[in-house]
């Protein structure tokens, strides 16, 4: 399947755009999104009818950014860690999602802090079913720098990125990764996967099936994800 391309690229030490550029007609076509990660900001609060009200004006936001296809998909993660949420966004530019996301209500009142992230992927998601009304689960993994990542290509990491294409060939047959594809910014993170499965301890035994993860080269952090209805493939 065509994520297998998309996911090659997290182990690689180049550029998105350098990749882009070749001369080779692809199969297929690389999407530029932006990611908006939202963490708690300066002026969090836990106070039950504040969470609610802050919830309530951004969930309204991004109901627009989507109605207007300035969004994609988006919605919180259903735990207590470090992100707390996240929107995919369509933007010409990183300056506008930028805006776009600090424009967000739950920002603008420190409730939540932002940061913005370069992610590619294949036109793989459908357009929101609106007015959205239904949620569903779905589980993303984030995959970072492991603690053995390096930069260099050797004979032993061209063997690792062989079985992690096996291996991510293997899950999107199945069915149950349904996207997938890497940050631009050649940092820590490195991208992500999401699957479409019946639980959390599911979703983490899948994406520890990753010869990468095994081998230390990349590692996983997995979360439940909430999310408008029929936007997944």
């Amino acid at each position: 399947m065509k994520i297998i391309v998309l996911i090659s690229l997290l182990l690689a030490p180049v550029s998105i755009p350098a990749i882009a550029q070749q001369p080779a007609e692809p199969q297929f076509k690389l999407v530029e999104f932006h990611m908006a990660l939202f963490k708690r900001g300066p002026q969090w609060s836990g106070e039950e009818t504040k969470v609610r009200e802050i919830h309530d004006q951004q969930f309204g936001y991004f109901k627009s950014l989507v109605e207007s296809g300035k969004a994609v998909i988006g919605g919180p993660l259903r735990d207590h860690g470090e992100i707390v949420g996240l929107y995919v966004l369509r933007s010409k530019t990183a300056d506008e999602a930028r805006a776009l996301a600090h424009a967000d209500p739950a920002v603008k009142s420190g409730h939540f802090s932002v940061e913005m992230h370069p992610w590619w992927s294949e036109e793989v998601m459908k357009k929101a079913i609106l007015p959205m009304k239904k949620f569903e689960t779905a589980y993303l993994a984030f995959l970072t720098r492991g603690p053995k990542w390096t930069p260099e290509r050797t004979p032993e990491t061209e063997e690792t990125q062989k079985a992690h294409l096996a291996n991510i060939n293997k899950l999107a047959q199945s069915g149950k990764l349904v996207v997938a594809g890497p940050f631009g910014d050649n940092g820590q993170l490195r991208g992500i996967f999401v699957f479409k499965v019946e639980s959390l301890d599911e979703a983490k035994e899948l994406a520890a099936t990753d010869p990468a993860v095994k081998a230390g080269r990349l590692a996983l952090d997995v979360h439940a994800w909430l999310v408008p209805e029929g936007i997944l493939p």
